[in-house]
């Protein structure tokens, strides 16, 4: 199986991207990594303490020599915890939580501000572990990390320098020795980068597969695939798995490698250092002192760059974060007053989805006149989606452009564009709090009774006071404690509540029986009075009343006019229209 292999960021990169991701709290943070590394080198300093304090009291105590260091090496030590309990506090003051808060809150505004298209793109568990997961393992383990890999590298070092002091072959050992780890961090970091990206991909992934099995849990149990069956879950799971063997295999003799390299370097300054004491030349209490200092380095030099591995975690998450924070909103003309009249136009515009071989719209050009209802009608595939998806603006077009008003929605800002329409799907979407609250979405300063007046014309007053708690019943996840067609008229109510002069409806009554069909259409009427009104129309019987019927076939308005004369004119609709017509008469039969 080939992959990718991930680009491994420089540490200097890594490092302005956690700053950036700080954001206000970056200036404490900055503090707190610095307020680390004072805090190991005062702790080596302290250690160094130990050459001096057993010159003093081996072979034979002298306290009078050895009580100042063993003053300074107290001091020393308790300078360290304090800056370290100081430096730490990022984690537990709240500083890493209001910064993960900080980071979501950006996140959420990014993804406001994100073309709903490229939004699309990507699979909801993806998104949702990028907000969860990605900023938790940008922060959660970083001080704890710093503080490890400060221990393993400046402490050490600031040792090997005082050894200088007192004896400097010694010194320019343990500096021989302990930089020794930067190499050996070198090698083997682009293969811990690329594991932890690929394991960052598939956690991802795997993510989204969890959550979309979840969500058509009663479609797959209907198909009988469950289980061992739902094979796309599977396959993320034995991915993952196929992934995190990898790493471990791989990992292994390296780590190895890396721990005896480590514990031997350390163990031959030792043998050199006692080679020197049998010659005479050096005091055997500096050696001894050493042999406490080798110790006490041993095992943080020898996990160091296991330690270190997080860092490329952390890394991998911070990679998630900036590409989804780069991605550019849609560009904005100059803005100006909003619109005073609302018929729409569509002069020239073409469209190609990035992902798609051939243009959505092909120089397509509408008039929609205001206060009238316009039709759009044709094949799946065939673009009406896309030229709804562009008024609203989840994508420009790549040629032509949209006018409201005679004002180009490119120079609309966005808040007052989404102000100006109302959409009403087919697929109705309800979050699981209760009706009050999802039908006040739409105008979130409305009172109750304006909710119940939207409610009653949209004709769910009645279902909805038969319920539990009324309109404080909680509609369940994507509102499925309810029926579709009771689904559909709380989404009318929504849009009736918002009051928007255009109103895109999406086949509202497609999926309804016929008795909710009724009650969805007599809301549908009240709503669209004196609106400027787009449908996208399957079942063509239902716009048969409309102002003008477009026919779309192939990105571009193929037929256009009212019903009777498409009809009479015998082209595409008319073909469409006599299809329908036969297919009414169809009937199982045996």
């Amino acid at each position: 199986m080939s992959m990718v292999q991930p680009q491994i960021t420089p540490l200097r990169e890594t490092w302005r991207q956690l700053m950036t991701s700080a954001r206000s709290r970056a200036p404490r943070l900055r503090a707190c990594l610095i307020g680390l590394a004072v805090a190991a080198a005062a702790q080596g300093l302290a250690l160094a303490c130990l050459m001096p304090l057993f010159r003093a009291l081996i072979p034979a105590p002298r306290w009078p020599a050895a009580l100042p260091w063993l003053v300074v090496m107290t001091v020393l030590m308790l300078a360290s915890i304090l800056l370290r309990w100081w430096a730490q506090g990022f984690d537990y003051r709240g500083d890493m939580v209001q910064n993960t808060h900080e980071l979501r809150t950006a996140l959420g505004r990014q993804l406001r501000r994100i073309p709903l298209e490229q939004l699309q793109d990507k699979r909801a568990g993806e998104v949702n572990a990028t907000l969860l997961g990605s900023v938790d393992e940008n922060l959660s383990y970083l001080l704890t990390v710093a503080n490890m890999m400060a221990h393993a590298l400046i402490t050490p070092v600031v040792v090997a320098l005082a050894a200088l002091w007192f004896d400097w072959r010694m010194g320019v050992l343990l500096l021989l020795v302990f930089p020794l780890l930067i190499p050996l961090y070198r090698w083997r970091r682009p293969a811990y980068g690329r594991g932890m990206r690929m394991l960052a991909d598939a956690q991802e992934r795997t993510s989204a597969d969890i959550l979309e099995y979840t969500q058509g849990l009663p479609v797959l149990r209907s198909a009988c695939c469950t289980g061992e069956k739902a094979q796309q879950l599977q396959a993320g799971f034995l991915h993952l798995q196929a992934i995190q063997t990898i790493g471990q295999k791989k990992g292994t003799k390296p780590n190895l490698v890396l721990a005896t390299v480590m514990e031997l370097a350390i163990l031959l300054v030792v043998l050199l250092g006692a080679l020197f004491v049998i010659q005479g030349t050096l005091d055997v209490a500096l050696l001894a002192a050493l042999l406490v200092i080798a110790v006490r380095f041993s095992e943080p030099l020898a996990t160091f760059v296991l330690y270190a591995k997080i860092i490329d975690l952390i890394e991998a998450a911070l990679g998630k974060i900036s590409a989804l924070l780069a991605i550019a909103p849609l560009p904005m003309q100059a803005l100006v007053p909003v619109p005073q009249r609302f018929d729409i136009r569509f002069e020239g515009v073409t469209f190609h989805y990035a992902s798609a071989a051939n243009p959505a719209l092909r120089e397509l050009n509408a008039s929609l006149p205001a206060r009238s209802l316009t039709a759009l009608v044709g094949t799946s595939g065939s673009g009406k989606t896309t030229i709804t998806r562009l008024l609203m603006r989840h994508a420009d077009p790549q040629a032509g452009r949209i006018t409201i008003g005679g004002v180009d929605i490119r120079a609309i800002a966005p808040e007052t564009l989404n102000a100006l329409i109302s959409t009403v799907f087919q697929d109705v979407y309800l979050f699981d709090d209760t009706i009050l609250a999802n039908i006040r979405m739409a105008r979130p300063d409305a009172t109750d009774e304006e909710v119940q007046t939207a409610a009653r014309a949209a004709h769910c007053h009645e279902f909805v006071t038969r319920l539990p708690e009324a309109y404080l019943t909680r509609v369940g996840d994507i509102g499925g404690r309810l029926s579709g067609g009771e689904r559909q008229r709380i989404s009318i109510a929504r849009a009736m509540l918002k009051n928007a002069p255009i109103v895109i409806l999406d086949e509202p009554t497609a999926a309804l029986d016929t008795e909710s069909e009724v009650a969805v259409q007599a809301a549908i009427d009240a709503l669209v009075r004196e609106r400027t009104v787009i449908v996208i129309a399957h079942r063509l019987s239902t716009i048969a009343a409309a102002d003008q019927i477009l026919v779309i076939e192939d990105g571009h308005v193929a037929e256009q006019g009212r019903h009777a004369a498409l009809l009479a004119r015998a082209g595409r609709y008319s073909a469409m229209w006599q299809a329908q017509q036969r297919a009414k008469n169809w009937h199982v039969g045996r």
